[in-house]
């Protein structure tokens, strides 16, 4: 689930060992995690940009692939960016760094992994990576509840991207009945002709 306060207490109230249940996904926590990137691209951009140092310019998207995702056409500027000394790099560094916690074979594994990662953050000078560091340090026990129960909500936010794209397509509905049989017509694969 989402980290956000009013889901928790909601499943905390209704769900009876709710505490050893709740899975906090990694598409949430790198949603965070991604975020604080940005966050330091963006401030340091506008650092650079005050000595007319334009080598952040235009980079937004090529901080948010995975190090294993980067298209060819940007590997070579990615390169040359993360061989200067940018605090954006750095923070890409934990980023692609702690995406490697998911992919441990147990939870002592994982804790051990974690306690280095928050380590390395918390004695860096990056302030938005330091606040990540803390959301998750409250939430820890409920991210590492993924070794009990190894479980994603990645199908259920794939369904929710592919009505949020059926919703977009139509420029609304007028009738809730029409978007449902858009979104069975669409999820369900469905052929116009026989």
């Amino acid at each position: 689930m989402d980290m956000w306060d009013p889901y928790i207490s909601s499943t905390l109230e209704h769900v009876p060992g709710a505490h050893g249940k709740i899975v906090f996904d990694r598409f949430h926590v790198m949603k965070h995690v991604n975020e604080a990137v940005d966050s330091v691209r963006k401030e340091e951009n506008r650092e650079l940009a005050k000595k007319s140092i334009m080598d952040l310019k235009g980079t937004r998207y090529l901080w948010l692939y995975s190090g294993d995702n980067l298209p060819e056409r940007y590997r070579q500027r990615y390169g040359d960016l993360k061989a200067s000394d940018l605090r954006t790099g750095r923070a890409h560094s934990m980023k692609e760094n702690i995406r490697s916690l998911w992919n441990h074979q147990s939870m002592g594994e994982a804790k051990e992994y974690w306690k280095n990662w928050l380590s390395w953050v918390a004695h860096s000078s990056i302030d938005a990576m330091k606040i990540v560091a803390k959301m998750m340090r409250m939430h820890i026990d409920k991210i590492l509840n993924y070794f009990t129960h190894r479980i994603t909500n990645a199908k259920a936010e794939g369904i929710n991207s592919k009505i949020s794209l059926i919703e977009k397509m139509a420029y609304g509905f007028r009738n809730r009945s029409y978007l449902r049989t858009a979104i069975y017509f669409k999820c369900g694969n469905l052929e116009l002709y026989p």
